[in-house]
């Protein structure tokens, strides 16, 4: 029943994570680096620091909680994420939400989930490892037919169509870019690896154990936010874009903060539904290594759902949809399959 239980909120993040994107479809008047680091204020900043105050106990005090040797380790992978991160937006831009969020997310479940268990010394050929190898391998299969889905889609669209489906489409820089986006994207699991001990500290201090992993979400996000921060200022100055910020009128300005708000509290909901699905995998270590595979798959299922209700799949034909369908329900099958052995 518990594993259920984190399933079902590992899930409700993810949804969220997935429908972060539509937001800054609402975004006006703004360049991409204006909404990016904006939305990334909220996202990697306000809403994880706001999570984090709610691991503090009554009487303590954030910092005494994360400032501790592993949190520097935490924070260098966070700088890493936020390439990930940063050409993670990039891969939406030129595949779209679909297919760019599959190629990178299943590149970023497999080295996010691998990564950790073979620096923890689990034997991957056997027991428990093997499983989680083998569900690994599932989430991957679902992922390449998925993307597979997505190159029939290309190869059957004129350029029209998808320029209409994806205003800056363009399959080989995508391709490129989700790849980088996945593997750079996957030291955010590592980051929260590394501050393992921050959440035993943060138990001990007598917090509630669902809000346990919280501080270093925060650790990660804020190594993350520096890497984007850095870029998109670097692009305000070289394309002149900063003073977009304030051009616009009152009432756009408004509506842009508010969509980017929106933006990121959706974005952070998947780390927030992370942190506390873990927390009813305690008695299930395979659970507890897979649940980055599992957020990653979860993420695949729900942005191809809003790829279809946002019209980025029309017109690409049954064979196309049906091959779509078959990889969906294989993602599906890995989330169940460390409890079917």
């Amino acid at each position: 029943m518990n594993t259920i239980i984190g399933l079902i909120i590992i899930a409700i993040g993810s949804f969220g994570q997935s429908s972060s994107y539509v937001p800054i479809n609402k975004v006006k008047n703004w360049s991409w680096e204006n909404f990016w680091l904006t939305q990334g204020i909220f996202a990697w900043l306000v809403f994880p620091f706001l999570g984090a105050l709610l691991a503090v106990p009554s009487g303590g005090s954030l910092s005494e909680l994360i400032f501790t040797e592993e949190a520097f380790k935490s924070m260098i992978y966070g700088m890493l994420w936020g390439v990930g991160g940063l050409t993670f937006g990039l891969s939406m831009r030129y595949l779209g939400i679909a297919l760019g969020q599959s190629i990178a997310l299943g590149t970023c479940a497999a080295f996010g989930t691998l990564f950790p268990a073979l620096l923890g010394g689990m034997d991957l050929l056997h027991g428990n490892g093997l499983i989680l190898l083998i569900g690994v391998s599932i989430t991957l299969a679902g992922i390449a037919v998925i993307g597979y889905a997505g190159s029939l889609r290309a190869r059957n669209m004129t350029e029209e169509e998808r320029k209409a489906a994806v205003k800056d489409f363009a399959l080989t820089k995508g391709l490129l870019v989700a790849l980088l986006a996945g593997v750079m994207s996957a030291c955010f699991n590592l980051g929260l690896e590394a501050g393992s001990g921050i959440v035993e500290k943060v138990k001990a201090a007598g917090a509630n154990e669902l809000f346990a992993l919280n501080p270093v979400i925060l650790l990660v996000t804020m190594g993350g936010f520096t890497t984007n921060a850095i870029y998109c200022i670097f692009q305000n100055i070289k394309n002149k874009s900063g003073k977009e910020y304030l051009s616009v009128p009152g009432s756009v300005l408004i509506n842009n903060v508010l969509f980017c708000a929106l933006a990121g509290v959706l974005w952070y909901s998947q780390f927030f539904g992370l942190g506390m699905g873990k927390s009813y995998f305690a008695d299930s270590p395979v659970m507890l290594a897979f649940s980055w595979s599992i957020l990653m798959s979860l993420n695949v299922i729900f942005s191809n759902l809003w790829g279809i209700i946002l019209n980025e799949w029309k017109g690409a034909g049954k064979q196309t949809i049906t091959v779509l369908i078959v990889g969906m329900c294989i993602l599906i099958f890995s989330l169940l399959f460390p409890n079917l052995v």
